[in-house]
């Protein structure tokens, strides 16, 4: 009695120990292939069984965050090209202003050299020297 129990888990055991050889292939082969962080994306996929859905839907993932990314990165270029522009023009009205008040004060010196020149030959036609 004992020897047909035998003949029969034993191939049981064979198959299984096949079973048992191939998934440790499988392993060793993802251990050889993918590094540590694509190990447990490969684990993912495998317990889903949608792997095509799966990088599809990533995939849409990933092209929406980078339409996003560069959305994004236009609108602040955007802004900051407008600021610096803001930024020139600002300083634009500043030196005129300046320049401005610069030829004010020179016509101003101006006539206070002439109001001197005036005072000093008046001072020299009436004879008074220092």
């Amino acid at each position: 009695m004992e020897r047909p129990s035998l003949e029969i888990n034993l191939p049981d055991t064979h198959e299984e120990g096949k079973l048992y050889v191939v998934d440790s292939l499988n392993n060793l082969n993802k251990l050889n292939v993918c590094p540590d962080g694509s190990q447990h994306a490969l684990d993912e996929e495998e317990n889903t069984g949608d792997t095509g859905e799966n990088t599809a839907g990533s995939n849409i993932r990933n092209q929406r965050l980078f339409f996003v990314t560069f959305i994004l990165t236009l609108i602040i270029s955007l802004a900051l090209v407008s600021f610096v522009i803001f930024l020139i023009i600002q300083t634009r009205n500043k030196m005129d202003q300046i320049t401005s008040r610069l030829l004010s004060e020179k016509k101003n010196i101006e006539e206070l050299k002439k109001m001197n020149n005036m005072i000093l030959k008046h001072l020299n036609q009436s004879g008074i020297k220092r």
